[in-house]
């Protein structure tokens, strides 16, 4: 019981009591309000009394359910985007994920109020397409290479092949004329 501080079994004044009778307190060393007490203890013992509860009468909390207004948002790209090809960076304390971009060009896009709820969405992502932000739907085939404008897949130096014959052709049907 010397070792519990709760006071479930006795008062504070109880058990330094008997402390001091089993002789682990020396009576040179009780506290200073142990004479005081014993002088005039306290009209009701300070006991401990557990409160009585029945299983019936706890009452569940309900806690209200929180919903930020870019929640909404948030929800309309996660079903029409997913969660986007790259990984989100915790290791930068400055890194914003492509969601939160989504999100932030959407309420500016809002604030300026020319664009109805139902066209805001889609050009929410024409903008950050504009920005160099590729948002790929859910669901949409990955783009491959053999999709692609063939001119796309010319090499640079045929590129400039082609040019500088074009250009040396064209030189020769002036010089022709002239003379």
């Amino acid at each position: 019981m010397a070792g519990s501080r709760l006071e479930r079994f006795g008062t504070v004044f109880t058990r330094v009591r008997d402390l001091i009778r089993s002789g682990v307190i020396k009576p040179k060393e009780k506290p200073l309000w142990y004479d005081v007490y014993k002088t005039f203890p306290p009209k009701r013992a300070p006991l401990h009394v557990k409160p009585v509860t029945s299983p019936s009468a706890k009452k569940q909390e309900i806690v209200p359910e929180i919903f930020y207004s870019e929640d909404k948002i948030r929800t309309g790209f996660y079903e029409q985007y997913g969660r986007g090809l790259r990984a989100l960076d915790l290791s930068k304390s400055n890194f914003v994920s492509t969601c939160q971009r989504f999100v932030d060009k959407y309420r500016e896009l809002k604030s300026h109020g020319m664009l109805d709820k139902s066209s805001l969405f889609e050009e929410t992502g024409k903008a950050l397409l504009k920005e160099g932000i590729i948002l790929r739907r859910r669901g949409a085939p990955p783009v491959l290479a053999e999709s692609r404008d063939p001119v796309l897949d010319l090499k640079l130096i045929d590129m400039l092949a082609e040019q500088q014959s074009a250009g040396t052709d064209t030189t020769k049907t002036t010089e022709d004329k002239n003379s």
